[in-house]
């Protein structure tokens, strides 16, 4: 797994670095060429000439006392993965403010590999809102973050903050580079956001989706190498490498999957689609003066249902169900009326998860009959498993 690649061991200055000696040692007995990038902080706390004696190469310490004159882009363009361990807050800090101010920072910008991020910290700075919403930052970027753990902190504290195990560590990162690109050569087509069908020019039918889910899944699978069109209602920033269609009506939408759907190899409806629209739309605002209105309804288009009757044998079809009870039994029920792959299934009343929130907690049913639930997690780690469960599911 970690034969022949090239890898980045950035560390900060922590009294956990003392612990990266280990996962350096570790990466070079599984057979990584490991280059160390040190901190002036983390040379407080370990040695440079440790480093260099366990890596491949010498440990790197500055941006201006090396013989290379542009050291962290030759460390970003060569490296298959960066890993920081420890990530201090001021490291996490400046690199999701996108700010150069030593190699490991420089290193950090300068890179197009994936990069896993270790935090250690005094439980209060773990916990902080500046820092949770910085490393919220950088997994919406695709950033991998393995979490601190529960334990002994410097001082004799104890709470959450101690530097995961390297033995953790290390297997984070074999599977950062298991799953690569391995999503080159196909096509995604993915959908967010709640559709809105107008009462009138002012006035919409609608629903509480974010579409950050499913912005997340489109990034995810441009990481990890595929084609995407993100056929969207939510004015989120385009996920890099993704093609963005924006749409607002179901109708819109369904236009919009139809003329990319034949060719894409996975089709992943994460929107919430409307099930009603007003039969008729004013098409001038509606005075309250005039007294209550009588708006008539009548079904939107099922786009997920006409996905199913049309798919191709090698096509993958996911679909989403946004439940408020018997999750499982009305996800089941939904996967096979609409003769989808997969459906991801949650509760949208349970803490955390769901519509508007960064977080979601869901379970996968396969047609198979198989499951996967993955506890509250960020929203661009359930699209991580979203999409293993699709590869799995077309192996």
């Amino acid at each position: 797994m970690l034969e022949g690649r090239r890898i980045v061991l950035g560390v900060a200055g922590g009294i956990a670095a003392y612990k990266a000696v280990e996962v350096c040692r570790r990466l070079v007995d599984g057979g990584a060429h490991v280059v160390p990038v040190l901190t002036r902080g983390a040379r407080r706390f370990v040695g440079e000439t440790t480093f260099s004696a366990l890596a491949s190469e010498r440990a790197r310490t500055s941006l201006f006392d090396d013989p290379d004159p542009i050291p962290h882009t030759r460390l970003g363009q060569s490296a298959d993965l960066v890993l920081v361990a420890p990530a201090t807050a001021r490291v996490i800090g400046t690199y999701a403010a996108g700010i150069s101010n030593d190699l490991l920072t420089a290193t950090l910008l300068a890179t197009e590999a994936p990069v896993v991020v270790c935090p250690a910290m005094h439980a209060e700075m773990w916990r902080h809102p500046a820092v949770q919403d910085n490393i919220a930052t950088l997994r919406r970027r695709g950033v991998h973050v393995v979490e601190p753990e529960e334990g002994r902190l410097a001082g004799g504290d104890v709470g959450q903050g101690r530097l995961a195990e390297p033995a953790t560590i290390v297997a984070a990162v074999e599977s950062v580079l298991a799953r690569g690109r391995d999503m080159a050569g196909l096509h995604v087509l993915v959908t967010a956001g709640g559709t809105r069908e107008p009462i009138d020019p002012v006035r919409f039918i609608g629903n509480r989706s974010s579409g950050k889910q499913g912005h997340a899944l489109a990034a995810e699978a441009a990481a990890r190498g595929a084609k995407v069109t993100l056929v969207t209602t939510a004015a989120l920033p385009v996920p890099p490498g993704a093609d963005v269609v924006r749409v607002e009506t179901a109708a819109e939408m369904d236009e919009a999957v139809r003329a990319v759907a034949p060719a894409a190899d996975v089709i992943v409806m994460a929107a919430a689609v409307a099930d009603f629209r007003p039969a008729a739309a004013a098409t001038t605002k509606i005075k309250k003066d005039k007294g209550v209105p009588e708006i008539v309804l009548e079904p939107t288009v099922d786009i997920l249902a006409g996905l199913g009757r049309t798919k191709r044998p090698d096509q993958t079809l996911v679909g989403f169900a946004a439940e408020t009870e018997q999750l499982r039994q009305n996800a089941a029920s939904k996967l096979v009326a609409k003769g989808a792959d997969l459906i991801v299934a949650n509760d949208v009343t349970a803490p955390g998860a769901g519509f508007e929130h960064d977080t979601n907690h869901v379970v996968i049913l396969n047609a198979d009959g198989t499951e996967r639930e993955v506890p509250l997690a960020d929203k661009r780690a359930v699209a991580r498993a979203v999409f293993d469960a699709v590869l799995d599911g077309r192996s």
